[in-house]
């Protein structure tokens, strides 16, 4: 059953949107100052995936207590998830990384809610309004000034395909985030897509498609110098575990493709955790790009039609 967006619903829905992109920003800086200590970004996001599997863990089963038929109902869209959604994004970023400069990468990964619009259009011939295009547009611009790729960036044609599949793992998690047909919490689909991840990465590591290396040096960031284990606590636990929960909330209460815009605020994030953690301040072209970032998340928002793609969640039963 599909309806019409509630006021108050769009409200807390951005709310939630945003703090979920504020949650996925910090966790490039939190992982920089472990990659500085002698980390591979491999070890680091496997830590991070691992962590917030564990502590959803617990939740995920008291949610799904006596409603394990969701889980095997849903079998194909939960594997789907972490697999695509999770482990493939992260594995085919750092494949592209590895050959390419990060900038053109993360450009290329965050034309993903581009490309859940194009989803919706050619499945459900829902088509963009043109306040939604012109958003969308002046978005882009937005992010090509804020991640500076204009400057000389090395450009490799392995590395584009390795983070168009980024791409597709990024517009996957929010397409199949917006799904409240199925029945399952948040917490659920996120705790067994997540778990689904660690394993995942794990075996790319144990293969050697992802390369491990870890320490337990003390790691230094801007405030001061701290054990090893407290950014990865700070990666799994906020940023991941909480971002994904509050990720898939917002997006079922958003809908895929506005949700998939307003996530672009996580490279706003990242620019301020940066300046927090490792003292990196933006420049002027950076600050712009992140003003036009958020005219353009305006203007998608603005040009969304009074009925949504996404489906309202069952209502969900006391947990005894």
């Amino acid at each position: 059953m599909t309806h019409d967006t509630r006021r108050a619903g769009v409200g807390t829905g951005l709310l939630v949107a945003v703090s979920a992109a504020f949650a996925f920003g910090m966790s490039g800086a939190w992982a920089r100052g472990l990659i500085d200590a002698g980390w591979t970004p491999g070890a680091a996001v496997t830590a991070r995936i691992w962590v917030a599997a564990l502590v959803l863990l617990v939740p995920t089963v008291l949610t799904l207590r006596g409603r394990w038929g969701l889980v095997r109902a849903n079998a194909g869209m939960i594997v789907t998830y972490g697999l695509l959604a999770v482990t493939a994004t992260q594995l085919f970023y750092f494949q592209a990384v590895a050959v390419m400069d990060v900038g053109i990468a993360l450009l290329i990964e965050y034309t993903a809610p581009v490309a859940v619009v194009l989803w919706f259009w050619i499945r459900r011939g829902e088509r963009p309004s043109r306040r939604s295009v012109l958003g969308a547009a002046i978005a882009f611009i937005g992010l090509v000034l804020m991640l500076d790729v204009l400057t000389g960036a090395r450009i490799d044609g392995g590395g584009i395909l390795w983070a168009l599949g980024a791409m597709v793992g990024a517009a996957t998690y929010f397409v199949l985030s917006g799904r409240g047909d199925t029945g399952l919490p948040p917490i659920a689909l996120a705790g067994l897509g997540l778990l689904l991840g660690a394993l995942g990465l794990t075996t790319a590591g144990l293969i050697g498609i992802l390369p491990m290396a870890w320490n337990t040096d003390d790691v230094a960031y801007r405030f001061g110098t701290v054990p090893w284990f407290v950014p990865v606590i700070a990666i799994g636990v906020l940023a991941t575990a909480l971002a994904y929960v509050l990720g898939i909330t917002s997006t079922r209460m958003l809908g895929s493709r506005l949700a998939s815009f307003v996530a672009l605020a996580e490279v706003i994030a990242a620019m301020l955790f940066g300046w927090m953690l490792l003292g990196q301040l933006p420049g002027t072209v950076q600050l712009l790009g992140g003003a036009l970032v958020l005219v353009g998340v305006v203007l998608v928002k603005l040009g969304e039609p009074a009925t949504q793609e996404f489906v309202e969640p069952l209502p969900e039963p006391a947990v005894r």
